[in-house]
């Protein structure tokens, strides 16, 4: 639902939604996983920074410090922590902040927190603790005096650690929106570089369709650029196609208008009692050879249309036996010209697609074969494979490329459809065809490529079947010559 609702949109709206989406994830990434990071990363500074400051009172208090005064003078300036020194439960605040006004508790605390350090025998101990509200910092360490062991205890409130996080956050943020207007801003020149051209193709279509001469011009070599490339080569095709079809239909309606004009003048010479070719039988002939003209024309025509709809929607899993298609129609067409010999290689093999649309194509072929052919016809069938060849003239190189392109003109200027024909019963039933010249004329091919695993496979049984007709070969002479010495 939420895919087609998506699709539906345009693609300013989709990137708009994007970037929401893209707020909303570093919102709840920055409130979620960020600002516990930022804490964690403030606090582990914070006890570095209290450790750092402790180091001189240390070094002091282990050197055998002359008085807690001049430890006093020399740390009352830090204003960052305060210092204590822990003795059993006596504190000693080295530098106590007037603006910080710790209570009673909070040193009782930190005496009992020592306590617990000095009799679990470990030398640190760094945390925080939230008192009346206000969350605190602070870092023990264990001193070896010459006096005995003291605790070294240094806190500090949440003023100091908050300034470093507010600026730390800040910087993060502008960082963030900085580089989120430069994200916004290459994304809305991507997505303008996008939409512009598509706006353009959309235009173009719109003034093709309306009949207009215009032209397009992408400078882009991406997807986009391909497709207008497409668009403009289809065009010029469409016109061109549209032109020879025109020109076409002028040649098929001037085809048309001989016969009807033959056939409309005897009738009206034999209505009115005058036979044209001497007798009444001979001029009906003329107008019946006339009319099975005109009508082989329109049915081609019609076939043509048509073609393409029959074949799709009635050949899904329909498979044609080709060797009893090429029987039937060698048997119909070899009194068309007696004088030529008909050579027939057909394995029994099954083509996809209708029996009645292979047999038309194979007719169309066989009947520009007649049309050429000087003595034989050869056509040889086998998987996936037919040709039909013949002695005929070669054809032009030029012709033999837009052999079945459709409404074509062909020889002597005339628009042949049976090829035509040929070329879509193939298309449609994913089978390709080709003409070629041969040695001794011209072939016509109608294949289809096999897969290559299967490929191997009829190599292999053909190996075999070589091998065993070898075998059977010496068979043969072996028994043979058995028999002859047993004869004798």
């Amino acid at each position: 639902m939420i895919s087609r609702l998506f699709k539906k949109m345009s693609l300013t709206q989709q990137v708009l939604i994007m970037i929401l989406l893209f707020i909303s994830f570093f919102g709840i990434f920055f409130i979620f996983y960020l600002n516990n990071n930022i804490e964690t990363t403030i606090a582990n500074q914070m006890y570095m920074t209290m450790a750092n400051r402790q180091q001189p009172i240390i070094s002091l208090m282990e050197s055998g410090f002359a008085g807690e005064d001049n430890i006093y003078e020399y740390l009352a300036a830090d204003s960052i922590q305060t210092n204590c020194i822990i003795n059993n439960k006596t504190i000693t605040v080295l530098n106590p902040d007037e603006n910080q006004k710790t209570s009673r508790s909070f040193y009782e605390y930190l005496v009992e927190r020592s306590q617990s350090l000095i009799y679990e025998s470990d030398e640190t101990d760094q945390g925080t603790i939230i008192h009346q509200g206000e969350r605190y910092y602070y870092c023990m360490q264990v001193v070896e005096t010459a006096l005995g062991d003291r605790v070294l205890v240094s806190f500090m409130n949440d003023t100091y650690p908050q300034s470093i996080k507010n600026t730390l956050v800040d910087s993060t943020v502008y960082a963030t929106i900085l580089a989120f207007c430069v994200f916004i801003i290459i994304m809305m020149v991507w997505v303008f570089s996008i939409i512009h051209p598509l706006n353009q193709i959309k235009n173009y279509i719109a003034q093709v369709k309306q009949g207009k001469e215009v032209e397009l011009h992408l400078n882009r070599d991406d997807e986009i650029g391909e497709v207008a490339n497409e668009l403009i080569n289809m065009k010029d095709e469409l016109q061109k196609q549209e032109k020879v079809k025109e020109e076409m239909i002028h040649n098929i309606s001037h085809d048309l208008k001989t016969p009807i004009a033959t056939i409309k003048s005897y009738s009206e010479s034999i209505k009115d009692g005058v036979y044209p070719y001497g007798t009444l039988e001979k001029s009906v002939d003329v107008i019946l050879d006339n009319a099975n003209r005109l009508e082989a024309k329109v049915h081609n025509l019609l076939y043509l249309n048509r073609i393409e709809y029959l074949i799709t929607s009635d050949a899904e899993g329909v498979v044609t036996n080709m060797k009893e298609v090429v029987e039937e129609v060698v048997l119909n067409s070899a009194v068309i010209r007696p004088e030529i010999s008909i050579i027939t290689d057909v394995e029994e093999v099954f083509f996809d697609g209708l029996l009645e649309s292979w047999r038309v194509c194979i007719e169309n072929i066989m009947e520009n074969a007649f049309r050429y052919a000087q003595s034989y016809i050869k056509i040889q069938v086998r998987e996936n494979d037919l040709q039909i060849s013949n002695d005929g003239p070669k054809m032009p190189e030029d012709r033999i490329e837009a052999l079945f392109r459709p409404y074509e003109k062909g020889e002597g200027g005339r628009f042949g459809l049976g090829l035509s024909i040929v070329s879509r019963v193939v298309k449609a039933n994913k089978y390709h065809v080709k003409g070629y010249n041969t040695e001794d004329g011209v072939c016509f091919r109608i294949y289809r490529d096999e897969p290559k695993q299967k490929k191997k496979q009829n190599e292999k049984k053909a190996r075999r079947d070589s091998k065993k007709e070898v075998l059977e070969g010496k068979k043969d002479f072996f028994v043979s010559h058995e028999s002859k010495d047993h004869s004798e």
